[in-house]
């Protein structure tokens, strides 16, 4: 099971979590060609370093591979956002009822912390990026469901694709304070251990997002 706030053990590491960062945030574009030679020039590392580091990234869903093509940073799509939105709400939903029953006391302390210093953010840029692991709202809570098999399906399934749409195409206007508040009212469901209500709640929060990203891909 991968945890985003630990250290890269390896230098094999360290090159799929800095790839796995440029893929997610648009710095390599989606649907872009993946050439060992090159990054393994730009990472100064080897093309075995470089041909396990997107062997990983397939696994995580970001990358790829057509015949005759070969790896490619996927696209993101109005149908592979449907798919995985589907996906992300039934089992974030889930951990969220779970978080209800499981969290600590001082768990729930730490994430209503968290919240407040993100509406600090919200209130001075006007955005609610944020970065993955311990200052991921959604990270906090999948981890709070205590589910081990949930957790790893998560976080080693489909979390960094979900960021890939979040990062590149959520998170910006008006949706930004209603994300905010919604992310408040399933943190006050959890606080209350009221299980029904924030699965409830995150269902409803993740198909909002998923609408409001669908509107970006449909005008751009």
């Amino acid at each position: 099971m991968t945890f985003f706030n630990e250290q890269p053990v390896t230098s094999a590491d360290k090159t799929f979590f800095q790839l796995r960062k440029a893929i997610v945030e648009g710095e390599v574009l989606q649907g872009s060609k993946l050439s060992e030679t090159e990054l393994s020039t730009k990472y100064a590392v080897s093309r075995a370093v470089i041909r396990e580091a997107i062997n990983r990234l397939e696994a995580s869903h970001l990358v790829e591979r057509k015949a005759n093509v070969g790896a490619r940073v996927v696209s993101l799509t109005a149908e592979g956002l449907v798919e995985l939105y589907q996906v992300r709400e039934s089992l974030e939903g889930m951990a969220a009822r779970l978080a209800a029953i499981n969290m600590t006391d001082q768990e729930i302390t730490d994430l209503q912390a968290l919240l407040n210093s993100h509406f600090e953010k919200v209130q001075s840029a006007g955005s609610y990026y944020q970065e993955a692991g311990d200052v991921d709202f959604h990270y906090r809570i999948i981890q709070g469901s205590k589910n081990k098999h949930l957790i790893s399906m998560l976080f080693d399934g489909i979390y960094h694709l979900v960021r890939m749409y979040r990062v590149q195409l959520g998170m910006t206007g008006p949706r930004v304070t209603t994300a905010f508040d919604e992310h408040k009212h399933i943190v006050q469901a959890i606080c209350n251990r009221d299980a029904e209500l924030a699965e409830m709640l995150m269902r409803r929060h993740i198909l909002y997002s998923k609408s409001s990203i669908q509107n970006k891909l449909a005008n751009d």
